[in-house]
């Protein structure tokens, strides 16, 4: 690896055991008290191409109970706002409690960037998925292969470990993976709750994959 870049690799590594010390010490003085929300906040990340359908036809089969829906775009993503706010326009008209807000963070990895660059690409989305988990405290992370997606359930592992919040992490592999995962998936297939294929030729493969048919 280039001097520099592992330069500014060390200390993006740094700074972030810095936060995480930082959000481990006073984190128990802003976990919230009292009874607990019988809803099920979500924090769904979309994607660009048909990752963002996919999620919201995903969502599209969940009860009104899952409610607040976070959404998390790549601040590069120019069309899939336009797509959930039409998916919640509709879904207010069914459920008058149906609630979402949009956040935006950096791309981990454009399309056919450098394995060396991405590295430091994707330690910039954790400073902004970090803090982001933090102060949602989701209860489900739903994810279904974007980049975005790895920061965004890293940061919601890390949430775990320091006994922050209990999160369950699903991840659904897109359908149009057949016979590789994508490269989210081989990264999340280690530490998701839940990991879902939609091809048995995957699950024979991956034998941790729970396979339930084309879900999407």
């Amino acid at each position: 690896m280039n001097p520099f870049l592992a330069m500014l690799l060390g200390a993006a590594v740094a700074a972030l055991l810095c936060l995480l010390l930082l959000l481990f010490f006073l984190g128990p003085f802003f976990q919230r008290r009292g009874p607990a929300d019988a809803n099920v906040k979500v924090l769904a990340v979309a994607g660009s191409g048909g990752h963002t359908t996919e999620i919201l036809r995903l969502l599209n089969s969940l009860s009104q109970a899952y409610s607040p829906r976070h959404y998390v775009l790549a601040d590069s993503d120019k069309m899939s706002e336009d797509k959930i706010r039409s998916f919640e326009q509709k879904r207010a008209e069914m459920f008058s409690n149906s609630l979402f807000t949009l956040h935006r963070i950096p791309r981990s990895r454009e399309v056919r960037q450098s394995w060396s660059s991405s590295v430091l690409t994707t330690m910039h989305s954790m400073f902004y998925a970090l803090p982001l988990a933090f102060r949602l405290k989701p209860d489900l992370v739903l994810c279904n292969g974007p980049g975005t997606c790895v920061p965004i359930c890293v940061a919601a592992l890390l949430l775990k470990m320091l006994r922050l919040k209990k999160i369950t992490i699903v991840y659904v592999e897109s359908i149009c993976r057949v016979e590789n995962l994508s490269l989210s998936g081989k990264i999340l297939y280690h530490f998701s709750d839940y990991f879902i294929v939609q091809w048995p030729t995957l699950k024979e493969k991956y034998p941790k994959a729970l396979y339930l048919g084309r879900i999407v």
